[in-house]
This record gives structure tokens, C-alpha cells and sequence, in this order.
């Protein structure tokens, strides 16, 4: 079961608690219950949801994975060429897809009571949730999940972020991402209250945290960035913060610490998960605590195994890597999805005898794991490897960088040359300060050729750094970034 029992019960024991917020609207567990109820039995086999936030996509969603229900949500910002053609794919590759979208959302073939009509889980190893990848370089691969697989993963991260039904929750991006949507369902099935922006912005998540009494937050550490740096210049007090979760690798160390001061009463939880395999490890750092393998900016600790969830490091052939050593990060735990749909080349889900990776590269020393990042994004340079997130950590421990983003640029002498861009905090960077504040961090192999300042961050539809985008940027000359002497 995913959450809907659990709705139902929480209708029934707090029928005027808040289940969800979206920009103010409110609905209540067994308003929740209600508006989901009534659009199960004209809800087809399998729908496509392309909506924007608000509570009537909580009510759809909750109803399109009703009884043996399959549910794909697409982000609506993709072209409606895109939508299109992924919509159309998911009629021809799942059983019981429907016709093209209206613009907003869609639908499937077969009649909603042939799935059932009653508001409830279906059969636990049952398929209910088709995932898809970010469309910002490529078209999107597709993924499914069982419905087990996001109950073991409810209870892993409920007991890891200690969510509790009195917990107020804001993920202020959009429900099309695998993090906020995750949020939702997670705080259903804990009876915690979410909360919601329409569209991310930085004054309304402040006034939520104002006036809606949020005790949590779930968002990617650009935002996290954002909001703890704008909230100190304005005055925005962070202090009813009880936890802060970023998803992805450590945070750099300057966001960090401006999130400490604005949230000192918050525990920061920093993991490291993927959509195909859930989550894998992750560290809480209590106010004023420091992470196990040192501050952050400073390494690649990430911290232990999740709940349920076992982490070995092997190589390409499937033989384990000595402690210290760096590999594929694998993963074995019932979290895991079921695999591709479509797009699967053979490296983007593999398993070795049990054993799950995205290709994902790190180490584990003492327990802990130490995240490199993708193979895909590895620069090979002289015949060095070099992982991007090294040189990412290293620029953004460097005073008066607030984000850098380092890539690999294709050279006819080295293969690949790395080049890495910088956002300032404040004032003017020269390329001469971040070669200065990178050569006792970094190997000279490591250290980027070329630098680059940036007007704003490359980012993906779902707010995270695109590399690809940078190098766009870099051969198109774009307006938004600046070649460094």
C-alpha cells in the first residue's frame, strides 16, 4: 500500500486535520478523502497528470493510483510536443494507456471500474507510479514502482527524518519532481500536513514559514541557498525549523552554514537517493553538529545506509572494491523500482547479482559513503578522472562563491579540458582568487583551465545544475556567463 488506507484512516480518526496546502487552499484528510473518492470511478487504468501545484492535482493523483491504478506525472513546463509524444508512448507501452493530453492532464483507456472503485491500495507488488527522468537535454526514460516499494520506502525515511503527524511540511517545488511528490504521499501516509507553493518563490516560502507555523523543509540546496540567505537579509525568522531535507550530494559549505543560522533549531539531513533506487544514505547534522566526515565543502561524505538498505561498491564486473576504493555505488533493499520502461541502454539501472546502480561512483571508508558523482559526467582529461562534484566542493568552499558548476569541455590535446563556472555572493571573483583558492584543495589535474563567471545558475526544470547547460552556454557566448582572465 502506498497511502491511500491510510488517508482513509486519518479521514476518519482527524477528519478536519490538514492534509494539504497549496498557496493558501486548504483540504483537510477527509476533504482530501472526498475529492479523491469521487474521481476514482471515471479515473482509467492508467492516467497522465501535467498540472501544475494545487489541490485538485493532490485529489487527481490520489485517485489515479486507486484499486490497480498506474499514475505517470509529467512536468507541465515541458513543450507540449514533448508531453505529446510522451503521452502517446505511454498509451502504446502500458497496458490500459490512454489518448493525448489536453494540455493540463490526461487519461487512459478502460473503464474505472474494472480497476476497482473504492478509494484504496491496491495489491502490494503491484506496478501504480511511472516515473520519468528530467527533459532537459534528452527525452525522458521511464521508469515503474511498485506500490511495496514506496511503502518500505515511507517507513525507511519516516523513521530516518523522524516525521511525526504534528510536523508541518513546505516543499516548494513542484509536485512534477520525484522530491515533492514523494513529500506528499510520504506526509499522507505519516498524517503530517504538506504544504506547497503554486510556483517557487522565495517571499511566498517565507511567508509560509512565517504564518504557517512549517516545521520542515524538503527542497534541493539551491533553494535551501535562497531561502536561508534572503531570510537573514530580511529578517525572516528560521527558528520554528525542526528539520531541513536536501536531497543530493553535501552541501557546500557557505549554504550550510547560512541555513544554520537562519534554522539554528533545525537537524540538516543531507542524502543521497536516486528515482529508480529510493533512498541510500544520508546523515542528520544536529544544530551546531558536524557532519561525520568533516564539514561539508570539504569531502564527499554523504554519511550511512538508509533503513533497510544495504550499500556495497563494486566494480564494472560485479566483484567488490576495497574500503576506500572507488566503484559503482550499488544498493540492495526492497526500495528499489522495478526498472525501464524505455530508455534503458543497459547502464542507467544495472544490477549485479542482486545489487542495484544508476552508475553512480563513490567509496566507502568506515561505514560512510562518499559520493564522487555519475560516471556519466566523469572528465577525462590526460587520462585523468575527474569527478565534477570534487571540483564543485572545492570552488564553493573559495570566499565570495555562492554556487560553481564544472564540467568537461572536449579538447584536442586532452581529450577533455575541465572548465568550471562560478556564482558570486557578492562583489567581483578573478580567475587569479579561485586558482588561489583551489590549489591546496585540489590535485593539479583537477584544478579547471578555464573560469567563468555567471549572471545566474544553469538549471535544470527541476531547479538543479545542468552541466550540459553550462557547456551551451559556454559555446554559444551566452550573455549569462563571462570568460575569467
Amino acid at each position: 500500500m502506498p497511502f491511500l488506507d491510510r488517508l482513509q484512516r486519518w479521514a476518519d480518526e482527524r477528519p478536519d486535520g490538514t492534509a494539504v496546502v497549496v498557496a493558501g487552499q486548504r483540504l483537510s484528510f477527509s476533504e482530501l478523502r472526498d475529492a479523491a473518492a469521487a474521481l476514482v470511478p471515471v479515473t482509467p487504468g492508467v492516467t497522465v497528470l501535467a498540472e501544475r501545484n494545487s489541490t485538485d492535482f493532490a485529489a487527481a493523483f490520489a485517485a489515479a493510483v486507486a484499486g490497480s491504478r498506474r499514475c505517470a506525472v509529467l512536468d507541465p513546463t515541458w513543450p507540449q510536443q514533448l508531453l505529446d509524444s510522451l503521452t502517446a508512448r505511454i498509451a502504446d507501452t502500458v497496458p490500459g494507456g490512454g489518448p493525448a493530453l489536453d494540455g493540463s492532464a490526461g487519461g487512459g483507456t478502460g473503464e474505472g471500474g474494472a480497476m476497482g472503485d473504492d478509494l484504496a491500495d491496491g495489491p502490494p507488488d503491484s506496478p501504480f507510479l511511472i516515473g520519468l527522468t528530467s527533459g532537459t537535454t534528452a527525452v525522458p526514460k521511464a521508469f515503474s514502482r511498485s506500490r511495496r516499494s514506496w511503502q518500505l520506502s515511507f517507513e525507511s525515511s519516516v523513521e530516518f527524518f523522524g516525521l511525526g503527524p504534528d510536523d508541518r511540511t513546505l516543499a516548494p517545488g513542484p509536485l512534477a519532481a520525484s522530491l515533492n511528490l514523494y513529500a506528499l504521499a510520504e506526509c499522507l501516509y505519516a498524517g503530517s500536513a504538506f504544504h506547497t507553493l503554486d510556483h517557487f518563490d522565495v517571499g511566498d516560502a517565507h511567508t509560509a514559514v512565517s504564518h504557517d507555523g512549517i516545521t520542515r523543509l524538503v527542497l534541493v540546496p539551491t533553494m535551501l541557498r535562497l531561502l536561508s540567505e534572503r531570510g537573514l537579509a530580511g529578517g525572516v525568522d528560521g527558528s520554528g525549523l525542526r528539520s531541513i531535507i536536501c536531497a543530493g550530494s553535501r552541501l557546500d559549505a557557505r549554504t550550510l552554514e547560512a541555513a544554520r543560522r537562519w534554522a539554528p533549531n533545525a537537524t540538516i539531513f543531507e542524502y543521497y537517493g536516486a528515482a529508480e533506487l529510493s533512498f541510500v544514505a544520508g546523515e542528520g547534522l544536529r544544530p551546531g553538529e558536524v557532519a561525520t566526515a568533516g564539514e561539508p565543502g570539504l569531502g564527499t561524505g554523504i554519511g550511512g545506509p538508509f533503513p533497510g538498505v544495504e550499500v556495497r561498491i563494486l566494480d564494472d564486473g560485479g566483484a567488490p572494491v576495497p574500503d576506500g576504493h572507488d566503484g559503482n555505488v550499488c544498493v540492495r533493499s526492497g526500495m528499489v523500482s522495478d526498472g525501464y520502461l524505455w530508455g534503458d541502454d543497459g547502464e542507467a539501472l544495472r544490477c549485479f547479482n542482486g545489487w542495484y546502480t544508476v552508475g553512480d561512483q563513490g567509496y566507502l571508508s568506515s561505514g560512510i559513503l562518499h559520493l564522487l558523482g555519475r560516471r556519466s559526467d566523469m572528465i577525462i582529461t590526460s587520462g585523468s578522472n575527474v569527478y565534477p562534484h570534487e571540483v564543485e566542493l572545492a570552488l564553493a568552499s573559495v570566499p565570495g562563491v555562492a554556487a560553481a558548476v564544472a564540467a568537461g569541455q572536449p579538447d584536442d590535446l586532452r581529450g577533455q579540458r575541465v572548465v568550471a563556472a562560478v556564482l558570486p555572493s557578492h562583489g567581483g571573483l578573478t580567475g587569479t582568487q579561485l586558482r588561489a583558492g583551489v590549489e591546496d584543495v585540489l590535485a593539479r589535474n583537477k584544478r579547471p583551465l578555464d573560469y567563468y563567471l555567471l549572471a545566474e545558475l544553469p538549471l535544470t526544470d527541476r531547479g538543479k545544475p545542468s552541466r550540459p547547460l553550462l557547456l551551451e552556454w559556454i559555446a554559444r557566448n551566452d550573455p549569462r556567463i563571462q570568460r575569467l582572465g
